[in-house]
């Protein structure tokens, strides 16, 4: 037992001023720490395990000569108990630098996962999704929790007013909150189940999307509307038009048609070769350009013109935008979209010519299907395409009279 110095009163250690280390008593090891610059300190020296410890209890006078007893004796108790102060507020002080790092709010790891896999998306406007829907939807009410905190109720919040209105962003946002609490977890922020799965999870709280989503088509223009259309659309005189014009031509998509450069244009073999990246398959499509489709190109391609130059830009030099293609239709009280030009091509090559059905499909770069049309893959049919493509631009190219008959076209 270590020896106890004479007990000091409360006076008696306010007096004391000189630097250095004074016993006060009652409590083994029990000192007020006086500094040169004259700061004092109470101290509890004790020997732990065979170590010797000085142990802070706190500045005098905040704290008293009585509470500096008490503190003192509360500490000797948990040596004798086997535990080491020193050692113990180490030890929390690591646990709570462990938990405060482990402070990761949803919103904030929803920002690490998109900086962490954003390479891998096919283009900016996927990672723009990502940002607008969880924004929108999920930062509101699960943006500042722990993604520690969140369960399934907390997912169901996010998901159930919308799950039946706007299913198809619904299922998207489902899938996305899974996949910033798995990226959670893995990294060690969260651990236990993911609430966002939907397998053996949400599919038992939540219909089938399949069953849910209303399945709404691009809106096509009659085809006895078309030519009375383009006679209409080839009186602007702007870029939009002629690109909405040229995807009509070809029965490309609008984002293939606005995104199309001068170097995938081959003038002499008359083909627009478009490259992997643009197209929704992945895969290259090669269009055998019709006399119309060629001539519009013609008109608009000069000396100036560089391989990479946008064939349609905007005034700004960039793509233009979808809605800049569908304002057009919008002025014209007209319901179809650009994209719905696409059915009507395929209404009119299906119910209005010989042409084969896989013909068009690959004309629509469509995925393959069965062996017989994954041969017209394989062979090109080029020239059997274009003969198509420079019928469907005769059949455009004038108004219908009302109630005229169709003609079939001739077969490839």
């Amino acid at each position: 037992m270590p020896k106890i110095a004479k007990e000091l009163g409360a006076l008696a250690v306010s007096k004391l001023m000189q630097p250095g280390l004074h016993m006060v008593g009652k409590v083994a090891g029990l000192a007020l720490q006086v500094t040169p610059a004259g700061s004092r300190s109470w101290i509890l020296r004790a020997m732990v395990g065979g170590k010797r410890r000085e142990i802070g209890l706190g500045a005098y006078p905040a704290v008293s000569l009585k509470e500096a007893h008490e503190k003192a004796q509360a500490k000797r108790d948990e040596i004798v108990a086997g535990i080491d102060p020193v050692l113990a507020r180490k030890e929390a002080a690591s646990r709570l630098r462990a938990s405060q790092a482990l402070e990761m709010t949803f919103e904030d790891a929803a920002k690490r996962f998109m900086d962490a896999k954003s390479h891998e998306w096919k283009n900016a406007k996927h990672g723009e999704q990502w940002k607008n829907t969880l924004a929108e939807y999920a930062y509101p009410l699960i943006g500042k929790m722990m993604v520690r905190h969140i369960g399934r109720e907390h997912v169901l919040q996010v998901l159930e007013p919308i799950w039946t209105t706007k299913t198809e962003t619904a299922s998207r946002l489902r899938g996305r909150i899974e996949n910033v609490l798995d990226w959670s977890r893995v990294k060690g922020f969260r651990t236990g189940d993911n609430p966002a799965a939907w397998r053996g999870n949400l599919d038992h709280l939540l219909s089938k999307p399949s069953k849910t989503k209303k399945v709404r088509n691009h809106p096509a223009l009659p085809i006895d509307e078309m030519g009375e259309f383009m006679v209409t659309l080839r009186a602007m005189h702007t870029n939009a038009a002629r690109c909405l014009e040229f995807a009509i031509l070809t029965a490309a998509r609008s984002g293939e048609a606005r995104g199309a450069t001068w170097g995938e244009i081959d003038f002499e073999k008359g083909v627009w070769s478009v490259p992997g990246e643009r197209m929704k398959a992945k895969k290259e499509h090669r269009v055998p350009l019709s006399p119309p489709a060629v001539d519009l190109l013609k008109t608009l391609h000069s000396d100036d013109s560089r391989e990479g130059d946008l064939i349609f830009p905007s005034p700004t030099g960039k793509a233009l935008s979808d809605m800049t293609l569908l304002a057009i239709m919008r002025r014209k009280k007209l319901e179809a979209t650009p994209h719905g030009f696409r059915s009507t091509f395929r209404d009119w090559a299906g119910e209005y010519t010989n042409y084969p059905r896989e013909l068009a499909e690959v004309a629509l770069a469509h995925v393959k299907g069965d062996s017989s049309e994954a041969a017209y893959w394989r062979g090109d049919v080029l020239e059997r395409r274009r003969r198509m493509m420079s019928d469907w631009a005769e059949f455009i190219a004038k108004p219908m009279a009302k109630g005229a008959v169709i003609p079939m076209q001739r077969q490839a």
